[in-house]
C-alpha cells in the first residue's frame, strides 16, 4: 500500500503525539504506548503510526492512491491545529519519490509541497 512520511520538528514531540492519538480516537481506532513513545492509528480506509524522538515527531500513513492525500490532511491537520503557537509544519513525503500535501499553522488548507 502507498506510505506518506512526514518529519515535524518540535522540542514537544512526546505531548503532540499524546494528544493526537487521542483527539484522533473519535474517527480510528488508537492506540500510544508512552514507554515506547510510539501509536498506531487505524482509519477505515488505511493506518498511520506516530513516533516521538528528540526533537521530531515522526509521522506515517499508509492508504489507498486515492485516499492517501486525505489521511495526510487529516492527520496533518490537527496536528498543527494543535501546535499553532510553535508554527508546525507538516511536509508529507510519498514513497513514489514525489511530494505530498503540507499543513501548516497559518491556516494553509493543504497545498503540494516539496
Amino acid at each position: 500500500m502507498p506510505r506518506s512520511q512526514a518529519r515535524v520538528v518540535t522540542d514537544r514531540p512526546h505531548r503532540y503525539a499524546r494528544q493526537l492519538a487521542a483527539h484522533l480516537g473519535r474517527r480510528a481506532r488508537t492506540d500510544w504506548d508512552e514507554e515506547a513513545a510510539e501509536g498506531r492509528l487505524v482509519f477505515q480506509d488505511g493506518t498511520g503510526t506516530l513516533a516521538a524522538t528528540d526533537g521530531a515527531l515522526l509521522l506515517t500513513v499508509e492508504a489507498p492512491d486515492d485516499r492517501l492525500p486525505r489521511l495526510e490532511d487529516v492527520v496533518g491537520r490537527h496536528l498543527v491545529r494543535f501546535g499553532a503557537r510553535d508554527e508546525l509544519v507538516v511536509a508529507w513525503h510519498r514513497d513514489t519519490g514525489e511530494p505530498g500535501t503540507v499543513q501548516r499553522g497559518t491556516g494553509d488548507p493543504g497545498t503540494p509541497g516539496a
